[in-house]
């Protein structure tokens, strides 16, 4: 088993491991570790390994995904009873607070992604060898990942420039602005553009396209519509990516790692995991969460029952839709077509998230609802299409271009030309947000979608203008900062 290390805050997030696993095809072995890190990164390998640790934390942002969809009105919290992970709970009740399990999760782990990346970057220029610039390319593309999903979060958060953060840092260095934080982001992702081979080594390492699409995601949020609209046309026309004709494979173990995955997050059955420790599986964590419970029947294994579609949600797609039966699945008709049963836990709607459902035949070494190999598709070619519509449109550049890009996806999702969309300006953009809803349902970007539009406010049950936009702040890393930082707005 890989080694792992937990970080607990900001201010306890310190080096002590390089070792973590990636994937079934990245690395499945353990490299040499130095418990010296400053005389660490002395070849290629020394810097190989440190990259491979950051890497590894993309494995626990499966918590993110869930509760991005939580937080939506895509989902309700579910589980087995409304003491069942409190945090998720209030989460989707909107009614957090700074005092909450699963957001220091978030907070701790993404920034221990940032801070592994940061290790490679402070030590850049100690060790020359071929390939360097690749190497330097994946860990700006990694620590801009982390950071994005911090941004996305809780707003405002530290920044230090190819350093990695101290224990002293969190009473020193103030929390940067939100724009100062896209600014690093972008200079990372605009080095990594430059810098990374289009086509990956090894699956599930960062490539060109990864970068750009990635870039246009982060221009999107803040909507500057020309530089998204240009990184992402360009990113189109370059051809590499394509939609597969099938929606349903896409989901499947088979479809993993295939010609419309821009960015894909690995996982494998390994050991590793433990309610104790859940970053450190290998597996897919989110997909154990979100499935169905007490189930006996085909095709799939049981769960936690979190993470459930509501019914409107499932009466958003229309009629010839192919996309819903493969994102939701109705237990109530799956269940008599199929002679299966199954348990009812809180909230039960009758839906669950078919796109992560634990699928019958994995090994799933150690805990079954903790280690399944489910890949995270993060960033798919139609979600950059979708963007690049939305930039298009949104920007008042090219309404043309946008129902292209916005039909190219719906063309897939009906099997014909009957159902393109025609509309012009304002029009266009609700279809296009329709659409981001439909294609990406149970991907983790619909809450970050209502916000980023403003149109969370009376579409997300509880939701609070001036508050809810970002999550608060840990509690102990307020206190951790001795004044430093202040807490988000209305927490």
């Amino acid at each position: 088993m890989k080694k792992y290390i937990i970080q607990t805050s900001l201010a306890l997030i310190l080096f002590s491991s390089l070792i973590l696993s990636c994937s079934d095809e990245f690395v499945n072995e353990d490299p040499p570790y130095a418990i010296d890190s400053e005389n660490y990164f002395n070849s290629k390998t020394d810097y190989e390994n440190a990259l491979i640790g950051a890497y590894d934390l993309l494995q626990s942002s499966y918590i993110n995904v869930l509760l991005g969809e939580i937080a939506s009105d895509n989902t309700l919290s579910g589980g087995e009873s409304a003491t069942d992970v409190v945090g998720i709970q209030q989460i989707d009740d909107m009614i957090h607070t700074p005092v909450n399990s699963n957001l220091k999760d978030i907070w701790n782990w993404m920034f221990a992604g940032v801070y592994r990346a940061s290790y490679i970057l402070e030590f850049k220029d100690k060790t020359d060898f071929e390939g360097k610039n690749q190497i330097i390319a994946e860990a700006r593309f990694l620590k801009a990942y982390y950071n994005f999903e911090l941004a996305k979060w809780f707003g405002s958060i530290p920044i230090k420039v190819d350093k990695r953060f101290s224990v002293s840092d969190v009473t020193t260095i103030p929390r940067s602005s939100v724009a100062d934080v896209y600014a690093n982001i972008e200079s990372d992702l605009l080095f990594a553009i430059d810098n990374l081979n289009p086509v990956a080594s090894q699956q599930g390492r960062a490539t060109k396209g990864a970068a750009q699409a990635l870039l246009g995601k982060v221009y999107l949020y803040q909507n500057k519509f020309v530089n998204a609209s240009n990184v992402l046309e360009n990113l189109i026309l370059e051809g590499n990516y394509s939609l597969v004709s099938n929606y349903n494979t896409i989901f499947e173990n088979a479809g993993e790692n295939g010609p419309e995955s821009v960015f894909e997050i690995q996982y494998f059955d390994g050991q590793g995991a433990g309610f104790g420790c859940l970053q450190c599986s290998e597996g897919n964590v989110a997909v154990g969460f979100n499935g169905i419970r007490n189930y006996n029947g085909p095709n799939f294994d049981s769960g936690f029952s979190f993470n459930l579609p509501t019914q409107t949600a499932y009466d958003a797609y229309e009629v010839g839709d192919n996309r819903r039966d493969v994102a939701i699945l109705n237990i109530v008709t799956w269940a008599a077509a199929n002679n299966a049963t199954y348990g009812q836990g809180y909230k039960h709607t009758g839906f669950f998230n078919r796109k992560y459902l634990p699928r019958q035949g994995d090994s799933n070494i150690g805990d079954q609802n903790l280690t399944n190999p489910n890949n995270y598709r993060a960033i798919r070619y139609a979600d950059v299409l979708l963007m690049a519509a939305e930039a298009f449109n949104r920007g008042g550049i090219n309404d043309n271009k946008a129902r292209t890009y916005l039909n190219l996806v719906r063309r897939r999702a009906f099997g014909d030309l009957n159902h393109d969309i025609s509309a012009s300006g304002a029009a266009l953009t609700d279809f296009i947000l329709s659409e981001r809803r439909l294609e990406l349902m149970g991907e983790g970007h619909r809450f970050f979608d209502l916000v980023r539009t403003n149109r969370a406010v009376g579409t997300i049950p509880g939701f609070t203008a001036g508050k809810h936009e970002i999550f608060p702040i840990p509690f102990e890393e307020i206190q951790f900062s001795n004044g430093n930082w202040q807490q988000n707005p209305n927490y």
